[in-house]
């Protein structure tokens, strides 16, 4: 093989090393900021902003009880039973806007459960609390030394965080009840995450 046969097989084999190798690059970049998204469901309420989705989402809610179920109890007298699978005092916060919502727009009163009334409306709450997810392109950082498993720089991404109310009941006298529908309010925040800032798309000022 001549000298300049042996300079063309030395520069292939170059070659080929050096294109294994950028191929091995492009797919770690690849695997790195490869499309993702995420969804949590947050039982913390602190700050207001959490208070906010949350509240706001119940009184949507409650806004959506339909008129085809509580029309006919207009001026009648209900016993009202909710239930929860945590945080009572939330309950206790939807029950009283329930409660609201049924006087102010049916003309039903709520009554104890000691006191004579007409029918008995049974609510089972699945959901009073805030719903967090993020879609798109990122860098994770968890992996480095030190830092937060969660942590990353955004590339694109839509940030979503969500407070969410959902409810279904039984509403008629007692042994004779009719199940109503799931019910289900969501208010939104979301948010466009760049590498340097992060630019809101909605809010939840209902001023």
């Amino acid at each position: 093989m001549s000298q300049w046969d042996a300079y063309n097989a030395g520069m292939k084999s170059t070659d080929l090393a050096q294109a294994f190798r950028l191929l091995l690059l492009l797919i770690a970049i690849v695997t790195l900021l490869a499309g993702c998204g995420s969804r949590q469901l947050q039982d913390s309420l602190v700050g207001s902003t959490a208070q906010r989705l949350v509240t706001y989402s119940i009184d949507d809610l409650v806004r959506e009880l339909p008129a085809s179920d509580f029309d006919r109890h207009a001026g009648q007298r209900l016993h009202l039973e909710s239930h929860f699978i945590q945080h009572p005092d939330i309950r206790d916060y939807a029950d009283e806007r329930l409660r609201m919502e049924l006087a102010h727009r049916f003309g039903i009163e709520v009554v104890d459960a000691d006191e004579p009334a007409d029918a008995r409306l049974t609510v089972f709450y699945t959901s009073l609390g805030t719903d967090q997810g993020y879609h798109g392109f990122y860098v994770p950082l968890g992996f480095i030394p030190g830092m937060s498993e969660t942590a990353r720089v955004n590339l694109i991404t839509l940030e979503q965080f969500h407070g969410v109310a959902e409810m279904y009941y039984y509403i008629g006298e007692t042994g004779s009840e009719h199940r109503g529908d799931v019910i289900q309010a969501r208010t939104r925040t979301d948010a466009l995450g760049l590498p340097i800032v992060t630019v809101p798309i909605s809010t939840i000022d209902r001023r």
